[in-house]
């Protein structure tokens, strides 16, 4: 997610194009070509231009609702509702790729959380993520905690820092049986001082109540896209 104001001018975008399976935008304003996933004016008039990243979640609606049940719903357009295709990931997951990396690691399809730190990009596995979340890792002397949400679905990402000092999470060993259940139990991470922290990353309590670690953004996506546009991008192994 991207601002759309640049030089203090907002610009309004529309579908332009497809490159490598990542679209194009176009802003009306100065007919500039954008790249969806770096946000960078790849071509016209405000070519060399990045629109600022904006902190954004990717959450199942269930989990979203328990967090904001006031919260508004963008709806879909009435007369456009039929051309709205409800499950059309896994189309795309059988659609050949234009690009691929033969000899790294993953495969082009394989699904990866990637983010960057000081300009250093790091992509980590959905599949080994999701089987050992939390992860703790260092980018860049920065540390991080991938967390992944109550509902097994939704995932977040934080700086691992405590009142200056990098700390360590765990998920409590009756974790995964209290995923997708029913029951609204506080999000069973613990820190290296025995306090409980949310999915929101907030302490609840311990030495920290009241805590919120800061946010870090990242995208999940397939990993020939990450690593076409992140071509320094490395991958973490446990």
């Amino acid at each position: 997610m991207w601002t759309r104001t640049v030089n203090g001018r907002a610009l309004h975008f529309y579908l332009a194009g497809i490159n490598n399976q990542n679209f194009l935008m176009r802003d009306r304003e100065s007919g500039t070509w954008w790249q969806q996933i770096t946000g960078k004016a790849i071509y016209g008039p405000l070519q060399g231009a990045t629109l600022d990243l904006v902190l954004s979640d990717e959450l199942t609606f269930g989990e979203w609702r328990s967090e904001f049940p006031d919260g508004r719903v963008l709806a879909p357009i009435g007369k456009f509702s039929k051309e709205y295709d409800s499950n059309w990931e896994p189309k795309v997951a059988k659609l050949p790729v234009v690009i691929n990396f033969p000899g790294t690691e993953l495969k082009s399809r394989d699904v990866v959380i990637g983010l960057v730190i000081n300009g250093a990009a790091r992509a980590y596995p959905w599949e080994a993520f999701a089987k050992q979340s939390p992860i703790i890792d260092h980018v860049k002397g920065v540390p991080l905690l991938l967390v992944l949400g109550p509902d097994g679905k939704s995932f977040r990402v934080f700086v691992s820092r405590i009142g200056g000092r990098d700390a360590e999470f765990f998920l409590q060993t009756d974790a995964a049986s209290a995923r997708g259940s029913s029951d609204k139990k506080p999000w069973p991470l613990i820190d290296d001082n025995g306090g409980e922290w949310n999915f929101q990353g907030c302490a609840i309590s311990g030495p920290a109540n009241g805590t919120c670690l800061d946010r870090v953004p990242a995208l999940k996506d397939y990993w020939f896209d990450w690593r076409n546009y992140h071509p320094g991008t490395t991958v973490y192994k446990r």
